[in-house]
């Protein structure tokens, strides 16, 4: 018989309490959904009557899913949003149109870094999350599945044949780390 998890066991003194970090959970992946939603808007607005904008088009959607389930959350749970909501709205969509701009391919690569970093990152939370939150690490990994097979859809259609793919996507990386850093905080 297995031991039951509780959200937070791992927690040790001096670290934010176990309600603070589920509610630093539902906060950044409530910004992380939004922030994917802009970048996808961003790229269609370039993208939008191509066969890869019907690609970016299927994820957006499921994107959109994503954040109407963690818009409830945010309401049920009466967690506050991130203050760096209007950023991300704007850095979001800036960077959906400026990698559709560089083409496709690029488009596909940047999805690819945003996708790999999420992966990670929900692989975390759902590792963090206790038997108490069974639900919300269900959602956890449903939606990491998802973040996976559109990662994979980027690599499938030339994400990895992107001009300058290793800069590209160290930078995306590394810019959706530090968003989801500061949105776990802000």
């Amino acid at each position: 018989m297995s031991r039951t998890r509780i959200t937070g066991e791992d927690l040790l003194p001096g670290d934010r309490s176990r309600g603070d970090l589920v509610e630093s959970m539902i906060r950044v992946d409530h910004a992380g959904e939004y922030g994917a939603r802009r970048i996808y808007d961003g790229q269609l607005a370039v993208l939008g009557g191509t066969k890869a904008g019907q690609v970016i088009l299927g994820m957006a959607d499921q994107e959109q899913r994503h954040l109407d389930r963690f818009d409830d959350l945010i309401a049920e749970r009466r967690v506050r949003p991130t203050a760096l909501s209007p950023i991300w709205h704007v850095a979001g969509y800036a960077l959906g149109v400026g990698s559709a701009l560089l083409g496709e391919k690029a488009a596909m690569a940047c999805t690819e870094a945003v996708e790999s970093v999420i992966d990670e990152h929900y692989a975390e939370q759902a590792r963090r999350l206790g038997d108490d939150e069974a639900d919300l690490r269900a959602t956890v990994e449903a939606f990491r599945a998802d973040e996976q097979h559109h990662r994979d859809t980027a690599l499938e259609h030339g994400a990895a044949d992107a001009p300058l793919h290793a800069v590209l996507t160290g930078a995306v990386k590394a810019g959706t780390r530090v968003a989801i850093w500061l949105s776990t905080r802000v």
